[in-house]
C-alpha cells in the first residue's frame, strides 16, 4: 500500500532547500519518495504508511524550514 500526502513548506528557496527537506523527509519510518516544487513550496510524501503530522513537521523543522499552517 503506498499513502502520499501534500504539504506546504515556507522558507524554500534554492536547491540546497528542497535537498534538506528531501533528506530529512526521505529518513522518515516508510518513506518512499519525496517531491517538492520549489516555486509554490508544495511538498509531497509517498510512504508506505500514513504518516503523523508531528513527525513530518519535526523532520522540515530539523530541516530549517516550517510547515504552513
Amino acid at each position: 500500500m503506498s499513502v502520499s500526502a501534500t504539504y506546504t513548506v515556507t522558507g524554500m528557496t534554492c536547491g540546497h532547500c528542497v535537498s534538506s527537506v528531501t533528506e530529512e523527509l526521505t529518513e522518515l519510518d516508510g518513506v518512499t519518495d519525496v517531491s517538492v516544487q520549489l516555486d509554490t513550496g508544495a511538498v509531497t510524501v509517498t510512504s508506505t504508511r500514513a504518516l503523523d503530522l508531528a513527525e513530518v513537521d519535526a523532520a522540515v523543522t530539523e530541516a530549517g524550514y516550517a510547515l504552513a499552517s
